[in-house]
């Protein structure tokens, strides 16, 4: 092994992100050495991907010795498609990660518990739940009043920096991961695979140009699902953390579902339907189920 190869992360993570002053440095926080157990700062690597916000997002230095790069979308389309595909194509590591909302904190275990689920399959495609913070999803907590005060808030008291599994205790299930630890996710928002199947798959689909993306997301784990020879792999005990931001999607009041599915239609030829696949678990802790 050459000593150019030695120094190659294990792991990128990418990291798309637009506006976000607010959440994107905890989210980073969350993925530093400072949080993450289990994993070295030099066997992974963050990219975040500023995509066009105005203005530009601060480089926000992580702690620990942990590389992390920054790059930018000017003129972006108002879609994150193309900063993830960005992310990808910068990526160093053959294991890459995409977390396509940069306002989604991380629970401690996930990217060791990544690595490790793809040692078991040159194949793997290891998928990550879904939580919101808050004490229910925030398509209906943010009706109710739920903001970023109320949020900052919640998580003061909490704990999480000290320990970042105390998140299971202020959140509740994403709408997307309603069928708990035992259901399959329509989407993930922390999705690993390698940088071949990456390629393979041909990345996020660029064509769905909603702002946020509309189905991209879902349509994401749907393709990577009917890949050859694909093995999902679902963590235990993992997951990521929306934070309010008063994102098109999640923290919308007006449900844009028939606007989404109409471009889905359009781009797929067919109904929008979750993703039917036969997991294998991994994970090493299962905290109590959230509200």
């Amino acid at each position: 092994m050459s000593p150019k190869s030695k120094a190659l992360p294990s792991l990128s993570m990418v990291i798309a992100a637009f506006g976000m002053e607010r959440e994107l440095p905890r989210t980073l926080h969350s993925l530093s050495p400072a949080m993450q157990r289990g994993i070295e700062p030099g066997d992974y690597e963050l990219i975040a991907v500023d995509n066009g916000s105005v203005p530009p997002l601060e480089p926000v230095t992580a702690p620990g010795s942990i590389k992390t790069t920054w790059l930018r979308i000017d003129d972006a389309p108002p879609s994150p498609a193309a900063a993830v595909n960005l992310g990808i194509e910068s990526a160093r590591a053959d294991l890459v990660g995409v977390m396509v909302d940069g306002a989604r904190l991380a629970s401690p275990g996930l990217l060791r518990n990544a690595l490790l689920a793809s040692r078991l399959d040159e194949r793997a495609l290891v998928i990550t739940l879904g939580f919101h913070l808050g004490w229910e999803p925030q398509q209906r907590s943010v009706a109710a009043g739920y903001d970023a005060d109320a949020e900052d808030k919640l998580l003061a008291e909490s704990g999480w920096l000290e320990d970042g599994y105390r998140l299971f205790d202020i959140s509740a299930w994403a709408e997307s991961s309603e069928g708990g630890w035992a259901g399959l996710p329509a989407e993930s928002n922390a999705l690993f695979m390698r940088r071949a199947m990456w390629h393979e798959l041909g990345g996020m689909d660029e064509a769905f140009a909603i702002p946020g993306g509309g189905l991209v997301n879902l349509d994401l784990l749907a393709r990577a699902c009917e890949l050859p020879g694909v093995h999902p792999v679902i963590l235990l005990g993992e997951g990521t953390f929306h934070q309010v931001h008063g994102g098109v999607s999640t923290n919308s009041l007006s449900r844009r579902w028939e606007e989404y599915h109409a471009e889905y239609l359009r781009l797929r030829g067919k109904e929008y339907a979750r993703p039917a696949y036969e997991p294998t678990y991994l994970g090493t802790r299962l905290p109590p189920a959230p509200f």
